[in-house]
């Protein structure tokens, strides 16, 4: 049902303002938990899917990817016969190392990282904005409990926000 009802949904005007920064070189990559593909959508072409896509569809047993059609379908893998699943990241399931590993080289070597819209509260993305040497700003609509471990901090809805920073 989740997948079908992403038909009816579009990225928001906060998303298509990070994909204009990083037309205008202002954001170098976005590396989101969120699965819904919205970034993309929106128009960002760097971006780390932390926990994986909703929008692609793999096979639990030999990984091997497969339509949306045969999982909508409830078809089994064409290569081994396993459960086709969405190609999201389970609790206890390992994150895409290669998505993880560019975050990092990119929140390394970042002047400002932006964290947006998060509670901070999943391990172990939680840690990506402490592994930077630069500026941090968090920016999400509860930040009572994270304001001392970024330089700034701004409370509010993501999309009012980033229309007010529009550069």
């Amino acid at each position: 049902m989740r997948i079908e009802n992403l038909e009816k949904v579009v990225p928001h005007e906060g998303h298509q303002i990070l994909a204009d920064w990083e037309k205008r070189g202002i954001v170098s990559l976005v590396a989101t938990q969120n699965v819904d593909g919205f970034h993309q959508l929106a128009g960002s072409q760097r971006v780390e899917e932390l926990h994986g896509s909703i929008r692609s569809i793999r096979c639990h047993r030999c990984e091997k990817a497969a339509s949306m059609e045969s999982f909508l379908r409830k078809e089994s893998c064409a290569h081994c016969d396993g459960k086709l699943r969405p190609n999201v990241v389970l609790f206890g399931e390992n994150l895409p190392q290669v998505s993880w590993n560019n975050a990092m080289e990119a929140i390394r070597a970042a002047e400002l990282v932006l964290v947006i819209g998060t509670s901070l509260e999943v391990y172990p993305v939680n840690q990506l904005p402490m592994m930077t040497k630069g500026k941090t700003a968090y920016i999400n609509l509860d930040i009572a409990q994270h304001t001392v471990q970024f330089d700034l901090t701004i409370e509010g809805k993501i999309k009012e926000v980033l229309q007010q920073l529009q550069l």
